[in-house]
């Protein structure tokens, strides 16, 4: 039987899984982001378009990344407080909007402006999905976010699969077929608004509970000491992924000869396996610890790393595979880990974590397009291979499970 229980950040508590919730708001994860991947996987057409330089696609990339980012952790502490279901529909608005003046932009500027909208967007949306998914989750917050991100992921793969086929044979104009889908998901996120609306905290409960407080098991300064750690690990994680996203495509192109439609399916292949790596990252968490899954996920990668700048175009693409297996299972364990280190607080996580990862994506993506255009695009790959072995860092933080059975 279904139990509802109020939890002290205010919102119900259900003991069951609402799996229709959660997959709406994965497919609208899965549309949004498949709206942002659209840019990076047509970087060549604009590089060609434009005659931009290295630097010029990593500073696009930069302005989106940041206005993705600056703005998440200030929405999601903003909406702990003043739940705002509807921000979820606006949110793709201006992904909308984005998406409409890029396929009609006319100069570098128009660009930035453009992929500005888009970010602002993504920024409004992730963190109220995430406590939609955490309080749709039943309990099973690992599963949950798992299912909420592989729908991003998922999302990130089809994108670049979608322009190939869609923008490059066609041309820039036709980046606004995709604002049907944008129409779509402004649709799906209505009806997960209506829900949300329909589960949050009763106004007339707040005087009786309004200063419910959950407190964390952690002092102040270890929480501060675990969350910088858990930081340097987004950092390493998505500096690596930028130089992925961004340029594996001309990493190829210049390596091994291949065109640009085949360069996009092999970026498709490696996002495809960041999708399926995303979803088992969660439940893994769940069984066997958040702790582990961080462990296997960031420095399990480095081996992988390190060979794939020294191998032929078929290893490449196997070892791109392995890659995004086992380095995208890291998020959903870091995003609850952190949700667990400080309860109470699911916004301003999500918004904190979301926005340093589009926000170390968009720098490292700045700061790789000048050091290719300085060298070369192999050397990038060079450097970047070394990044996961900052995992290491993972064994200074504090166990949250063992804490929990010592209660």
């Amino acid at each position: 039987m279904k139990t509802e229980s109020l939890k002290a950040d205010g919102s119900w508590n259900s003991s069951q899984t609402v799996y229709p919730i959660l997959f709406a708001i994965s497919i609208s994860h899965l549309l949004n982001d498949l709206i942002q991947s659209v840019i990076p996987a047509v970087y060549p057409l604009l590089k060609s378009n434009y005659a931009l330089s290295f630097t010029q696609i990593g500073i696009i990339t930069l302005v989106f990344q940041l206005t993705a980012s600056i703005l998440q952790p200030f929405v999601g502490l903003y909406t702990d407080k003043n739940p705002t279901p509807r921000s979820l529909a606006i949110g793709m608005l201006f992904s909308l909007a984005g998406l409409l003046c890029i396929a009609f932009a006319s100069s570098f500027i128009y660009i930035l402006l453009s992929v500005s909208l888009i970010g602002m967007g993504s920024s409004i949306f992730h963190p109220e999905a995430s406590r939609v998914a955490h309080l749709a989750s039943g309990g099973k917050k690992g599963l949950a976010q798992s299912i909420f991100q592989v729908g991003g992921n998922a999302g990130g793969a089809i994108g670049p699969l979608l322009a190939a086929l869609i923008v490059i044979p066609f041309g820039q104009q036709y980046i606004g077929v995709f604002g049907v889908l944008a129409v779509l998901a402004i649709l799906i996120l209505t009806y997960v608004g209506n829900w949300y609306q329909l589960h949050l905290r009763p106004k007339s409960t707040v005087a009786t509970h309004g200063n419910a407080q959950i407190k964390s098991n952690f002092s102040k300064s270890k929480i501060i000491f675990a969350l910088i750690i858990l930081l340097i690990l987004i950092f390493s994680k998505y500096f690596y992924m930028a130089s992925m996203t961004s340029y594996f495509t001309f990493y190829l192109i210049d390596k091994f000869g291949i065109s640009v439609q085949e360069s996009q399916i092999y970026l498709f292949v490696f996002l495809a396996s960041v999708a399926v790596g995303t979803i088992l990252g969660g439940p893994l968490g769940d069984r066997y610890g958040r702790k582990l899954i961080i462990w296997i996920s960031i420095l399990g990668a480095a081996p992988f790393t390190l060979l794939l700048p020294h191998v032929g175009l078929t290893l490449t693409l196997l070892l791109s595979v392995m890659i995004g297996l086992i380095i995208s299972s890291a998020f959903s364990a870091i995003l609850v880990y952190a949700t667990e280190l400080i309860p109470g607080k699911v916004g301003m996580i999500a918004g904190l974590f979301f926005g340093l990862a589009f926000g170390m994506g968009g720098i490292g993506s700045a700061l790789l397009g000048w050091l290719a255009d300085k060298t070369s695009i192999e050397h990038v790959f060079n450097i970047c291979a070394y990044l996961p072995l900052i995992g290491v860092a993972t064994g200074l933080l504090p166990n949250i499970e063992r804490q929990k059975k010592a209660q």
